[in-house]
C-alpha cells in the first residue's frame, strides 16, 4: 500500500474564518474522574454559546460509543484512545470551531501529543487541569468507579490503582483552591481571550 497523500484544500483556513467570523482552538480539560471537568466543559459551552462562539464538546465517554468504540482500558488503549481525539479535536479547532475535551487523559506523553499536533498546524490549544483532590473526587464518585475499586469490583482507575500524571504547566489549573464552577470557567474564558482571540 502506498503512503496516503495529502490533499490541500482549496479554501484555506483564513478564508473560511474570516467569512464566518470564526476562531478555532481546543480546550483540553484533563483531571480525575469526578474531577468536574464535563460540568466545567458544559458551562464553558454555554458561555460560549452566549457570546455568539461556536463550540462543541468531544466527550470521551460519546466518542466511545464510535469512533473509539472496541478500545478498551488498557494503557495502550487508553493512548489511543486519547491520540484519536486529540486528532478529532485538531480537525474541529482547523474548522473554526472551539473543541472542548473533557477527557482524563492520565498521561503526560498523550497530552504532550495532543499539544504538538495543534502547535505544527498552528492552533490554538489550552491545557486546564482540573486539579480536584482524590478525596473529593471518590466523595463525589458521579459514576460510581471509586466505589467499584475500592469493593475490588474493577482495576485501573486514574489516581487510585492507576497512573494519572497530573500536568506540570497548564494553561489554567482549576479546583485546587476550590475554585467556583462560575470562576473555573472565567479563567478559561480569560485564557481563550488572550491566546485564541475568542
Amino acid at each position: 500500500m502506498t503512503k496516503p497523500v495529502w490533499h490541500e484544500p482549496l479554501i484555506s483556513r483564513t478564508q473560511r474564518w474570516n467569512k464566518h467570523g470564526l476562531s478555532g482552538a481546543t480546550v483540553w480539560l484533563t483531571g480525575l474522574s469526578g474531577s468536574g471537568k464535563s460540568t466545567i466543559a458544559n458551562e464553558l459551552a454555554r458561555e460560549l454559546l452566549n457570546t455568539s462562539r461556536l463550540a462543541y464538546i468531544l466527550d470521551a465517554d460519546n466518542l466511545r460509543h464510535g469512533l473509539n468504540t472496541g478500545l478498551g482500558f488498557s494503557d495502550t488503549d487508553r493512548a489511543e484512545n486519547i491520540r484519536r481525539v486529540a486528532e478529532v479535536a485538531c480537525l474541529f479547532a482547523d474548522s473554526g470551531i472551539v473543541a472542548i475535551v473533557p477527557i482524563i487523559s492520565p498521561f503526560t506523553a498523550s497530552r504532550e501529543h495532543a499539544r504538538k499536533i495543534h502547535t505544527e498546524n498552528n492552533l490554538c490549544f489550552i491545557e486546564v487541569h482540573v486539579a480536584t483532590p482524590v478525596d473529593e473526587c471518590e466523595r463525589r464518585d458521579t459514576k460510581g468507579l471509586y466505589a467499584k475499586v475500592r469493593n475490588g469490583e474493577m482495576k485501573g482507575l486514574s489516581g487510585v490503582d492507576s497512573v494519572y500524571e497530573s500536568p506540570k504547566s497548564p494553561e489554567v489549573l482549576v479546583g485546587a483552591n476550590k475554585e467556583s464552577l462560575e470562576q473555573s470557567v472565567a479563567m478559561i474564558m480569560a485564557k481563550l481571550l488572550t491566546k485564541a482571540g475568542q
